[in-house]
């Protein structure tokens, strides 16, 4: 049963807990078919009411800053595989606290962290970062081995054996990329790196496995896996985040005005691109509308879907319809659980969309709504 979009109040982001089961459903059975272990990444879903949902298919999760460590620990139950650009003195106390794992982006950092690790109540194993200057990404955005990059070390920077505290090697070079994509890289680290390999315990190939994708071909991710397991004897552990959420929801908004320039037909919403919706702008995609044509159809009603916000450039078009819009008329976009929430901002002040769960059985139970203490604490 889809979600009953007349019960939903707008603007409201919505997941619909049958598609999200499906999706982990998938990732847990490759995870015991692979004998890998495949954890949570805040970056792309950290809509922690559902998390009780996630723990019934993957205990773990990956962190990137001390709230999402410490999220990890309160909402997820167990500890964090953290990873940062840089971490500060004043609060790597307390990732350590929250943290199983922990990677550096440099030797330098681990260096200067690893007597505070060392010196912990508790033990985290240590890993490091690399860079094997090979990604097909390309969005230079989400591309972690462009020229410069300030992620990991590169093979060149690498000592000629790891540090003896050195237990892991971590990458991430992925963006919803197919489990091709992933075997050339691997490639492309073993030739590089080959030879620290058989010095660690541990080998994190990172996010942007999009195995939730229609067509991705999770057999040849298996077998992938399983080989580069058994030819290093290691641990291997992926932390995807799309995957986990891709297609299980939307973000439900209203057709407030309609206003012409030039031609131009713009159907202005109580929702805001640039306030709710940057990763559309970012990447730059342009998202399915329900029951719209997502290419301009001559000779039918065509809008540009424009934001709420005073921003020239919150606006993304074009999209037909068979019908013209007017106030009042539901817009739902699809596919918004993954990024677009974690992305969220209250820019402008515009009203923040409510956070809501769709189950078949029990209909709609909104976890969230936003007012305006939630704007005005996020300043002073």
């Amino acid at each position: 049963m889809a979600i009953d979009i007349q019960q939903i109040p707008t603007p409201c982001y919505v997941l619909d807990e049958q598609l999200f089961r499906k999706n982990l459903e998938l990732i847990k059975s490759v995870k015991e078919k692979a004998g890998v272990d495949i954890i949570l990444a805040f970056k792309a879903f950290a809509f922690w009411p559902a998390f009780p949902i996630v723990r019934e298919y993957i205990p773990y999760s990956t962190a990137s800053s001390i709230h999402e460590a410490r999220l990890a620990y309160e909402e997820m139950g167990s500890l964090a595989h953290t990873y940062s650009p840089a971490y500060t003195e004043k609060e790597f106390s307390e990732i350590l606290k929250y943290s199983s794992h922990i990677t550096f982006n440099s030797f330098t950092q681990f260096e200067r962290f690893l007597p505070m690790v060392k010196n912990f109540q508790r033990k985290a194993s240590m890993g490091i970062r690399i860079n094997p200057e090979y990604s097909e990404v390309e969005t230079d955005l989400y591309n972690p081995c462009a020229p410069g990059s300030r992620m990991g070390v590169i093979a060149g920077q690498m000592p000629d054996e790891l540090p003896a505290e050195i237990e892991g090697i971590h990458f991430h070079t992925l963006c919803e990329s197919t489990s091709y994509n992933l075997e050339k890289t691997l490639e492309a680290i073993e030739q590089k790196f080959g030879k620290y390999l058989h010095q660690i315990k541990w080998f994190n190939m990172g996010g942007g496995h999009l195995m939730t994708r229609q067509g991705y071909n999770t057999d040849h991710l298996i077998e992938t896996l399983k080989r580069f397991k058994a030819k290093w004897n290691v641990e291997v552990i992926m932390e995807p985040g799309s995957a986990f959420a891709w297609e299980t929801g939307v973000l439900v908004s209203e057709v407030v005005d309609i206003v012409e320039n030039h031609g131009i037909k713009t159907a202005i919403l109580n929702v805001s691109f640039t306030g709710h919706m940057p990763d559309c702008l970012e990447m730059p995609y342009k998202p399915r509308i329900r029951g719209a044509y997502h290419e301009p159809v001559k000779g039918k009603p065509t809008y540009r879907m424009g934001g709420n916000s005073c921003l020239s450039g919150d606006f993304i078009g074009d999209w037909s319809f068979d019908a013209p819009l007017k106030p009042g008329d539901k817009i739902v976009f699809e596919d918004m659980i993954h990024y677009t929430i974690v992305k969220t901002t209250m820019f402008n002040g515009v009203p923040h969309p409510a956070l809501a769960i769709w189950n078949d059985k029990n209909g709609l139970n909104i976890v969230r709504e936003f007012g305006y203490d939630d704007y005005k604490k996020r300043m002073g």
